[in-house]
Parts: C-alpha cells; structure tokens; sequence
C-alpha cells in the first residue's frame, strides 16, 4: 500500500498519481557513471536519485492535491482542491521531449509552490482541470 493510501480519508479516492521523472535528473545519473570509478561514489550517486525519484509522488485526490517527498524524512505538501486558485505549467523544449514540467500550484491568498521535474505534468493539469469542474 502506498503513502497516498494510507493518507485518504473516508470517501476520498486517487484521480491521478505521477512522480518525478527520472530524464529530468538523468544529469546526475551521467555524473554518476562517470564518478564510479572514484570510490564507488558514482554508485552511491546512482542509488540515492533513484531512490529520490521512486519515493517523490504528486497526487491529485477528489478532494485535494498531496506532494510527498523525503528518503529519511517526510515532507509532505496538502491543497484542498477548493483552496488552489490555478496550476501553472512551465516547460522547456527538452523537457517537453522527454515528458516533464515544473507545476507551479497557486493557492488562495497568493501563495506559489513550485514543483519541478514532475513526469506527464500535461495529464495531471488535465486531470486537475476535469475534477475542478466536475465539483
């Protein structure tokens, strides 16, 4: 059982769940390789993005929008669906080659919380636009 899961209230069910996309930090995994041979540094460099990108998820709820992260530790970021004002899209032409974006997700009251290297951001801003005006 995932995170999310775990998390969701009574009646509360996942839309749509992405993560962080692993070409977005495919230059650190370059530097990694190249850093092998240095003390098994590169491995180590490998191991930890991996880690980074399997345990980083955005998640959009009938309810709310749930950004989680952390290896050791947990951040987790919540918007209730009623309190996000829009969410804004940024991408560069590789990252529109390889399937990633920065989410800029705007709150009530001005606040802007940025999430970048987020895989297929595309379908999440869709799915969010379709739940929005389904309530």
């Amino acid at each position: 059982m995932s995170y999310i899961q775990k998390i969701l209230i009574d009646g509360e069910q996942i839309i749509y769940e992405t993560k962080l996309s692993y070409w977005s930090r495919f230059w650190l995994f370059f530097i990694g390789v190249i850093l092998i041979p240095a003390f098994g540094l590169g491995l180590l460099l490998i191991l930890w993005e991996w880690l980074v990108c399997k345990t980083t998820i955005l998640a959009l709820t009938n309810n709310r929008v749930i950004f989680k992260s952390g290896i050791f530790s947990l951040n987790i970021m919540e918007f209730r669906l009623g309190k996000v004002e829009s969410i804004m899209l940024d991408q560069g032409i590789i990252a529109r080659i390889l399937g990633y974006g920065v989410l800029t997700i705007t709150g009530t009251g001005g606040d802007r919380t940025p999430l970048e290297c987020i895989e297929n951001p595309l379908e999440f801003q869709k799915q969010f636009q379709m739940i929005v005006h389904l309530k």
